[in-house]
């Protein structure tokens, strides 16, 4: 969506750290409108400082909260007149066995990463499809698309956010509503720090390849391969050209990963095939 005729209005989760709050940056300094949610207003304004500006809608909003999303995307609408593009980029790592994540870190990760996700979605679509026309961009991850031991809680919740945004992007393409997923490799930001990052409350014997991953893991920031100012400047890309694929990788780790997944899976599709065959109905 090309801001030639003017400010695009864009409405960012997750925007006062890492990814998305360079995204708001860079949109704020080329002009375009933006509507920033966040737990933490006070976070994003020191961190923006001066750059903030008029084109600022500051939101904090617990996106589990129905009600309070649909009330922020009111507010974005009535300061700007409409949101032109949404970025779903609110999200957190969890570094645990499967069998070490308690009920609440279960839905807690899907509570901020798939039901704030659909709270959003709700609220903007229909201003959206009024307009014929509109842009969501949904920030997956890499292991939306493969998995690592150990990731099993987070992979779970982008693998759901993919196949969201496969339908829905079926669903709403007659009403002029285009859908990317953003699919990011390691990404030099706060991700892989234990601010943003959880950790099981209680771990399980016999794990130790696990705590050994974690530890990895822990010291790898400021080591990562994908550039966050690049990255934003990418999805800013996307949005602007409309001619991105559905599934849009960014860092050539995502892109290696995603093509060994893609060698599996038709292996095992192959592997499977006589078996696969053999539960259809017999014709006569």
């Amino acid at each position: 969506m090309a801001s030639a005729t003017g400010p695009v209005t864009w409405f960012v989760t997750g925007a006062s750290q890492g990814l998305g709050l360079e995204l708001v940056r860079q949109l704020l300094h080329r002009g375009d409108n933006v509507a920033a949610a966040t737990r933490s207003t006070e976070r994003l304004l020191a961190a923006l400082g001066p750059a903030a500006g008029e084109r600022l809608l500051p939101l904090g909003v617990d996106l589990g909260d129905e009600p309070a999303v649909a009330a922020s995307v009111r507010a974005a609408t009535d300061r700007f007149g409409s949101i032109d593009v949404v970025v779903n980029n609110a999200g957190y790592g969890f570094l645990g066995a499967v069998e070490e994540a308690t009920d609440a870190e279960v839905r807690q990760m899907f509570e901020v990463q798939i039901f704030g996700v659909w709270n959003v979605l709700r609220a903007v679509l229909p201003g959206m499809r009024a307009a014929g026309q509109g842009h969501i961009i949904n920030v997956s991850s890499v292991l939306g698309l493969t998995a690592f031991p150990g990731w099993g809680l987070y992979c779970s919740a982008k693998y759901a956010l993919e196949g969201l945004s496969d339908s829905l992007a079926a669903e709403v393409a007659g009403f002029g509503i285009k859908v990317n997923v953003i699919e990011p490799g390691y990404t030099r930001t706060n991700f892989l720090r234990t601010s943003s990052l959880g950790l099981p409350q209680a771990t399980a014997a016999g794990y130790q390849a696990i705590r050994e991953m974690t530890e990895a893991h822990l010291a790898m920031p400021g080591t990562q391969l994908g550039d966050p100012v690049k990255a934003a400047t990418a999805i800013i890309t996307v949005a602007d050209s409309g001619k991105a694929p559905l599934h849009q990788l960014l860092g050539s780790d995502s892109y290696g990963l995603a093509r060994s997944r893609i060698e599996t899976l038709t292996n095992d599709v192959e592997t499977g095939r006589e078996l696969a065959f053999s539960t259809d109905i017999t014709q006569n």
